[in-house]
């Protein structure tokens, strides 16, 4: 059984989660419930789960505090955030599952499913890549997973991305290329938030790294680490705020 426990200030929402545990994930144990930073800190200690579904904002502080004050993150969390309260992309961009309220009971057994197939190992990567993408000023970073690695990349070096059907090839300054089981759309709806530009259907390229363009064969963008990208015809207009007309 999945020791679980549930902290949120809202009762509604603990019973409510508590039922459709109960009801939907016959895996899960709801072993307590707490309703603040204090008792949320205390139930962990003393109870010691496996998950815990951890509401962001709490009366006597947030979620992420009482992250912050265990020394051993031996569990795996699922965030539960209204989509007004927090940057649901810092969540997404650290592979870091979550459920918005109100609850949807799919999506529920979804993130449970998920998380508890994921190693622990790779939960203190993910929580720390969270807590830095959601501080003000600091450098983003991804989560990118591969069939063998977890990779921590600052998004600023990224240089562009392919697509390769179900899969997309991550090229990084440094040289690496990164193989991982995501889509270019799924990680399209991350990127082009911080600039990078969509300029073909199995392309993302950051426009930091574009050397010139060539005109000939319905045009092509060169980046600076050699890669040839096509540019199509829809996706011109793109490039007029770095080129002019082309």
């Amino acid at each position: 059984m999945i020791r679980t426990v549930i902290i949120d200030d809202e009762e509604h929402i603990r019973k409510l989660l508590s039922s459709l545990l109960n009801s939907e994930c016959s895996e899960v144990e709801v072993i307590g419930e707490a309703d603040s930073v204090k008792t949320g800190l205390e139930l962990i200690n003393n109870t010691n789960p496996d998950l815990v579904f951890l509401d962001i904002k709490l009366p006597d502080g947030s979620g992420f505090d009482i992250l912050s004050g265990i020394k051993n993150l031996n569990f795996n969390v699922i965030f539960v955030t209204a989509f007004e309260e927090y940057a649901i992309k810092a969540f997404e961009f650290s592979a870091i599952d979550y459920i918005l309220k109100p609850v949807d009971p799919e999506l529920l057994i979804r993130a449970v499913k998920r998380t508890t197939h994921k190693m622990k190992a790779e939960l203190s990567l993910k929580m720390n890549t969270l807590l830095s993408n959601i501080k003000e000023g600091d450098d983003k970073k991804i989560v990118l997973k591969t069939s063998n690695h977890v990779y921590l990349v600052k998004i600023k070096d990224i240089i562009c991305l392919e697509s390769d059907q179900n899969y997309t090839t991550v090229n990084v300054v440094d040289g690496k290329k990164i193989l991982v089981s995501r889509t270019l759309k799924d990680l399209s709806n991350l990127l082009e938030d911080v600039n990078f530009l969509r300029i073909h259907r199995s392309h993302l390229i950051n426009p930091a790294y574009i050397e010139g363009y060539e005109r000939a064969d319905g045009g092509t963008v060169l980046m600076k680490n050699g890669h040839q990208v096509p540019v199509s015809s829809r996706k011109k207009d793109l490039l007029q705020k770095y080129f002019g007309k082309i």
